[in-house]
């Protein structure tokens, strides 16, 4: 096929014809909270890119008011570009929330239009989306994500014993610093009781939501490793990057921040600072696929792996695309969700997910609009 035949011609020639969204609210499945939050729900804001008949789509997990951004200062920015050319778009939409202010919602409104648009280029391709970004590997590790503060002992081992024992997943991660790190001692307890429910083997990783104090942090990750965790994420609020930087050298703990990341700059800040061991990154949040795999080029410039944070669906091609990934977070309430409102959803087999191996073009959903509609709110 040469690049002036007919069917390139129209490709290149095809452009964007109009964004929709959608909002879905999901109740938790029981009282959740980690360190310095709880919730009762989840909300989804679903953007649809569609073009030459074809409909592509991408998610954040977000305001409501998100939906409102994309329609309000995004579609219109798209609308008419050729669909193709997904970073010319991502750089219009940037350019678009200046007087908005891009970290937060609108840095998310642009992740979940920007999602979309790839996966419409892919399906325009009728190629798998790892197909066409490249694929530096065939399997995406994840590890198991919950392990809420709210749970008590029973609950946590029945998730974990299921990660484990049910999904063959060998790396789970809990939730700590309870209170804003006021309760240590239930800290303590609690990642013993993970240990001894997971064994030896199995990675155990934890979460304290930058709920610690500096010193704190580093007195509680003495004793964490010697329960064998070897992942302390966000031991301090990742807005404190010296502190990051200095709890790092002082434990022998691999430190991991990052999920909060809006812009490019956050990232090479927190490298540049030496505050991480494994950079992670949230294609929902931090200007979607295009972004994401910008950040990853950075974690591999300074030597360092990267870990994509909640949402796996909406990661795992790009995941799969990046020679420094360490692994996925397989997040409780966002795996619960995806397999609600989307068909499509892959399996954990023996700890890895294996985006594009089924031939589905793009990301390989599809909104289940009978399952979806109970929890639509816009």
């Amino acid at each position: 096929m040469t690049d002036d035949s007919p069917a390139v011609t129209e490709l290149t020639t095809t452009v964007v014809e109009r964004v929709d969204t959608a909002v879905f609210t999901v109740p938790t499945d029981q009282a959740e909270a980690d360190g310095t939050l709880s919730w009762d729900s989840t909300t989804l804001v679903l953007a649809t890119a569609c073009c030459a008949g074809v409909t592509g789509l991408g998610y954040t997990y977000a305001p409501a008011a998100t939906a409102y951004l994309i329609k309000s200062l995004l579609a219109d920015v798209v609308t008419g570009c050729p669909a193709l050319d997904v970073p010319r778009m991502n750089e219009a939409m940037h350019r678009a929330v200046r007087n908005a202010g891009l970290p937060g919602i609108a840095a998310q409104a642009i992740s979940a239009v920007d999602i979309a648009l790839w996966d419409v280029k892919a399906r325009l391709l009728n190629l798998p989306l790892v197909r066409v970004l490249g694929a530096a590997h065939q399997k995406v590790p994840v590890y198991g994500s919950g392990g809420f503060t709210t749970y008590d002992d029973d609950q946590m081992e029945r998730q974990l014993r299921g990660w484990v024992e049910d999904d063959g997943i060998p790396r789970v991660k809990i939730k700590i610093a309870e209170s804003w790190g006021r309760r240590e001692e239930r800290d303590r307890h609690r990642v013993a009781k993970a240990r001894t429910i997971i064994g030896d083997t199995a990675g155990l990783y934890v979460d304290a939501n930058g709920g610690y104090s500096a010193k704190q942090a580093v007195r509680m990750g003495h004793a964490l490793a010697d329960s064998g965790v070897t992942w302390f994420e966000e031991p301090v609020s990742s807005d404190h990057l010296s502190s990051l930087a200095d709890i790092r050298r002082q434990l022998p703990l691999d430190v991991a921040a990052g999920e909060y990341g809006y812009t490019l700059p956050y990232f090479e800040h927190m490298l540049a600072a030496g505050a991480v061991d494994c950079l992670q990154a949230d294609v929902t949040r931090c200007g979607g696929i295009t972004v994401w795999l910008r950040a990853a080029a950075l974690a591999q410039a300074h030597g360092i792996e990267i870990s994509g944070h909640c949402a796996p669906h909406a990661h795992a091609h790009a995941a799969a695309a990046v020679p420094n990934l360490r692994h996925l977070e397989w997040f409780h309430d966002h795996v619960r969700i995806e397999r609600l409102l989307f068909d499509g959803v892959l399996p954990p087999d023996g700890g890895c997910i294996a985006p594009g191996t089924s031939g589905a073009p793009g990301l390989g959903l599809t909104l289940n609009r009978e399952r979806a509609q109970t929890y639509q709110v816009g």
